[in-house]
C-alpha cells in the first residue's frame, strides 16, 4: 500500500469517525425532538405556537424549553409551613421553582403572604381558582366578587397564569359545572369581566383531566382558541393503575396538536404505591415524553398527600431517595430552565 493511499483512507475513517459523533451528540434546545418514549406518539410535530397575550405583561411560552415547577403541600397547612415545603423542595433539587402552584378558594383572601413570597423570588405563580357553580356566575350574581378578584390580580403587576376551575371534567364536580355550554358561559363572563377591568398580567389556561381526552369528555369544555391562552391537563396514572405518562397523555396531546397554544402539564404525580424505583423510572419515562413534545411548554409536579387518600392518590417525594433523585434529575437539567432561574 503507497503512503498516499494510507493517507487517503486515513482521512475517509476520521471523516466517518466525524459524522458518527455528530449525529450522536443532541442538542436540548433543538427544534427537531428527541426520541419519544416507547408507545409514545407525542413525536408528530408540533403546530407553530402563538402568543396571545402581551409578553411584557403575562407569561409567555419559552422560546427554547419549558418550564418546571410544582405544588408542594405540606403536610399541615399554613401560610409558614407552604413557604417551608417549598424552601425544603427547591434546596432538595438544588434550584428555584419557575412556577409554584397554588390553590385560592372562589372568596379566599388573596395574594396570602406564601404568594408574595413565592413572588419575590422570582417565581411565576399558577393560580387555580374555583369553588362555586356556573349557574351562580351565570346569574350575574357573583359579578362584583369577579371584579374584585380582578382587581387583585391586577394590582400584583407581576405575570402570573390563572386556571379557573381545573378538571371541570370531573364526574364528581358535576353538580357544580353542570355542562360544557355551562362552564364555557362562565369562563367567558370570568374573562370578559377581566377584560373590562384590564387585567394584562395574567394567561389563561384551560385545564381538563387527561383521562378526559380518552372517553372523550374533556373537550367539550373548550372555550376555543380565542379565550384560552394555554392549554393543559392534569396527568395522573388511574387509580390502582400502573399506567406510564405516556399512556395517560397520549390522548390529550393528539387533541393538543390540532391548537397552536404552548402546553403545560398543570399537574402530575406518580403514586407512592409504585414503590421507589418503578417511581423513578416513571419519572424518567415522563421527561422523555416531554422532551419529544416540543409543544410542551410547561411541567408542573404535584408533590402533596391528599388526604384520605392513600398509597395510590399520595404523590409526595419526601423520604422518596430514588424518586427525588429522578425529580432532581430533571430539574437541573437545561431544557427545563429556560430562563436560568436555578
Amino acid at each position: 500500500m503507497t503512503g498516499r493511499l494510507r493517507l487517503l483512507i486515513a482521512g475517509l475513517v476520521c471523516l466517518v469517525v466525524a459524522a458518527v459523533a455528530a449525529a450522536v451528540v443532541t442538542d436540548p434546545f433543538s427544534s427537531s425532538p428527541g426520541p419519544p418514549s416507547a408507545g409514545s406518539s407525542s413525536s408528530a410535530p408540533a403546530p407553530q405556537v402563538t402568543t396571545t397575550v402581551n409578553p411584557a405583561l403575562a407569561p409567555t411560552p419559552p422560546t427554547r424549553g419549558a418550564f418546571f415547577g410544582a405544588w408542594v403541600g405540606p403536610d399541615v397547612f399554613t401560610q409558614a409551613n407552604e413557604i417551608g415545603a417549598v424552601d425544603s423542595l427547591q434546596q432538595q433539587i438544588g434550584r428555584k421553582l419557575s412556577i409554584v402552584h397554588t390553590y385560592v378558594k372562589w372568596r379566599a383572601p388573596f395574594p396570602t403572604p406564601s404568594d408574595m413570597t413565592f413572588l419575590s423570588q422570582g417565581s411565576t405563580l399558577l393560580i387555580s381558582w374555583a369553588g362555586t357553580a356556573t349557574r351562580e356566575i351565570n346569574s350575574g350574581a357573583d359579578d362584583s366578587w369577579i371584579r374584585t378578584r380582578a382587581r387583585q390580580i391586577k394590582a400584583l403587576g407581576k405575570p402570573v397564569f390563572l386556571e379557573w376551575r381545573w378538571e371541570m371534567d370531573r364526574p364528581n364536580l358535576r353538580s357544580q359545572v353542570r355542562s360544557g355550554v355551562d362552564y364555557v358561559a362562565a369562563w367567558d363572563r370570568i374573562r370578559a369581566i377581566f377584560a373590562a377591568v384590564g387585567v394584562h398580567n395574567a394567561a389563561w389556561v384551560w385545564c381538563p383531566l387527561a383521562q378526559g381526552f380518552s372517553d372523550g369528555r374533556a373537550a367539550a369544555y373548550y372555550p376555543g382558541d380565542d379565550q384560552v391562552d394555554w392549554i393543559c391537563a392534569d396527568a395522573y396514572p388511574a387509580y390502582g393503575s400502573h399506567a406510564s405518562f405516556a399512556s395517560t397523555v397520549d390522548p390529550f396531546l393528539s387533541w393538543a396538536s390540532h391548537h397552536d397554544k404552548p402546553v403545560m402539564i398543570g399537574e402530575f404525580g406518580v403514586p407512592e404505591s409504585f414503590g421507589g424505583q418503578q417511581r423513578a423510572q416513571w419519572l424518567r419515562a415522563a421527561q422523555q415524553v416531554v422532551l419529544a413534545d416540543r409543544q410542551i411548554k410547561a411541567l408542573v409536579y404535584f408533590d402533596a398527600n391528599p388526604l384520605g387518600q392513600g398509597p395510590a392518590g399520595s404523590y409526595s417525594l419526601g423520604g422518596d431517595a430514588a424518586a427525588l433523585s429522578a425529580f432532581r434529575s430533571i430539574a437541573r437539567q437545561p431544557y427545563f430552565n429556560p430562563a436560568g432561574t436555578g
